[in-house]
């Protein structure tokens, strides 16, 4: 991945990982898709990320990185190819939206790890009645292993908006300031400080000159302008450097990545199958362990009922959804469960005492103490209601994280490579994308 503006001192100081992180990573990957069995149901609507998988997964074996070029309408997205290509492979026009459809070009440079370096062209994201062109380019983008997104101002708004997609899906980027032989040095100065400040993280930020052209006057006297050699070097010297040390680390992370996300998918998708049945699931323990905590007059017997109330739904949970339970996942569930219940046990206990308390009472009071005791019990109730609920909720939680510590999964493998690389962890602090957390919806 493109190293970040102002930290290259640092990553000087890290190693590259050994070439048999890359190779486990592969022979992982490969075990895991032949080992992938999906329901009908999971074919039909997961059928498009799996293709998208599987190039992924093709271009890891064969060593091949795919960086998007992604950005504006009219930035100098071709024009930046050509230059890097160093000859006029794609086209180019002064009319806006030249690129009508994805290109992409081998970059024909040679680095250690890597077999072949593709060099992709993407339409315009902003272009005028073109929704489907800017879906398109945000595809082609998502399925690159690294993206330089174009500009050739201060950051707009569509810029922003593509650079918060870009950073979510867990995408290296290299920001590139196009056009810069427009300004002075004291106004492209001022323009790159504009945009450094508008970042919401440290993104590596080049500024280039792609297709420079530069004022002469004709035999007839009229001033006209000719091309003259790009001023690109820097951006160049960056990306190879970064390519150099960590191309192919990029290339098996990306593969990782997007296999725990074709796989978190899938759980999601689970969870949405199947959360009516837990609904009614959840409802019917809740009921049974309200009834069962009003009706019960000793605290030792309500505390058991509820923690086997509590263990029956998480196992039918797991066999409704099909999605095991890892034994790391389940240490963690039983102390968060402990966690979030201290309280409400403490209050369950409280409540109970003084349910007993009133139903002894009774002979002394003529039975009058027995009023009161009705409203507590209907607390109880609500109260164990509550934490049925909680636990679906947690369950539901626990499934979706299970992955990443299950033995053999991609998240997994993610996760005891960033912490024990040094590389892998930095990339993937600076890299690791933003996941939603999408079970609470999912369940009562």
């Amino acid at each position: 991945m493109v190293a970040q503006a102002g930290s290259m001192s640092r990553m000087d100081q890290v190693l590259s990982p050994p070439p048999a992180s890359i190779d486990r990573c592969w022979q992982l990957l490969l075990r895991w898709r032949a080992e992938l069995k999906l329901t009908r149901r999971e074919q039909g609507v997961l059928s498009g990320s799996l293709v998208v998988l599987d190039r992924q997964l093709e271009r890891l074996k064969q060593r091949r990185l795919r960086i998007a070029v992604f950005g504006r309408v009219g930035v100098g997205k071709s024009s930046l190819i050509n230059a890097l290509i160093g000859k006029a492979v794609m086209d180019t026009d002064v009319a806006h939206g030249n690129t009508r459809r994805q290109q992409s070009v081998r970059w024909p440079i040679s680095v250690a790890g890597l077999n072949q370096i593709e060099l992709v062209d993407t339409p315009g994201i902003d272009e005028i009645h073109a929704a489907g062109r800017a879906r398109l380019a945000r595809r082609i983008a998502m399925e690159a292993d690294l993206v330089l997104l174009v500009i050739d101002s201060d950051l707009t708004r569509t810029d922003q908006d593509a650079l918060e997609v870009l950073q979510e899906a867990g995408k290296p980027l290299h920001l590139v300031l196009n056009r810069s032989d427009r300004w002075q040095r004291q106004e492209l100065s001022d323009v790159l400080s504009s945009i450094n400040a508008r970042l919401s993280s440290e993104i590596p930020v080049t500024a280039v000159a792609a297709a420079p052209r530069r004022p002469v006057i004709a035999a007839d006297g009229r001033v006209r302008s000719e091309p003259i050699a790009a001023k690109i070097r820097p951006l160049q010297e960056r990306l190879l450097e970064t390519l150099e040390t960590e191309g192919a680390l990029v290339l098996a992370l990306q593969s990782l990545s997007q296999a725990d996300r074709f796989q978190h998918t899938r759980q999601q998708l689970r969870l949405q199958q199947h959360q009516r049945q837990a609904q009614g699931l959840i409802g019917r323990f809740a009921a049974a362990k309200a009834t069962g905590v009003a009706a019960n007059p000793l605290m030792a017997l309500d505390l058991a009922a509820g923690m086997a109330c509590d263990t029956a739904l998480v196992m039918q949970l797991c066999r409704l959804y099909g999605l095991p339970l890892a034994p790391a996942s389940a240490r963690q569930l039983l102390r968060r469960l402990s966690g979030d219940n201290a309280l409400l046990a403490g209050i369950q206990l409280a409540l109970t005492a003084l349910k007993q308390g009133l139903i002894v009472m009774a002979p002394i009071s003529g039975g009058l103490s027995l009023a009161p005791a009705a409203p507590v019990a209907i607390a109880q109730a609500a109260l164990a209601v509550h934490t049925t609920k909680r636990t679906g909720q947690l369950v539901a939680k626990e499934l979706m994280l299970g992955l990443h510590r299950c033995g053999g999964q991609p998240g997994a493998l993610l996760h005891r490579l960033s912490q024990s690389d040094p590389v892998v962890r930095y990339w993937m602090e600076r890299w690791g994308g933003r996941r939603r957390q999408i079970w609470q919806p999912l369940l009562p």
